[in-house]
């Protein structure tokens, strides 16, 4: 929310982060990752997905302050538990 102030121990809320993507981009990332999909491993098979996924972190450190802020780890553990799916 706009204007609200969280303390340090209140749960961070996930806020919308927009990256732009060459059409070109898009397409050597979908693979990529279509590939992890199927197979659950991580493989470079060209160059140019080495290339897409620098591109996409530099773009993602441009839109993130997380990752300069000394609690950082504490923020991605926090990230890692909302993110993951809940066993019944």
């Amino acid at each position: 929310m706009a204007g609200t102030k969280l303390g340090p121990g209140a749960p961070q809320m996930s806020e919308p982060v927009q990256l732009e993507l060459s059409s070109d981009e898009a397409l050597v990332l979908f693979e990529f990752l279509s590939r992890y999909s199927e197979s659950d491993t991580l493989s470079v098979m060209d160059q140019a997905e080495q290339r897409v996924l620098w591109n996409l972190c530099c773009l993602l450190e441009k839109q993130m302050c997380e990752a300069f802020r000394p609690d950082y780890d504490e923020l991605l553990n926090r990230a890692r538990q909302r993110l993951r799916d809940t066993s019944n």
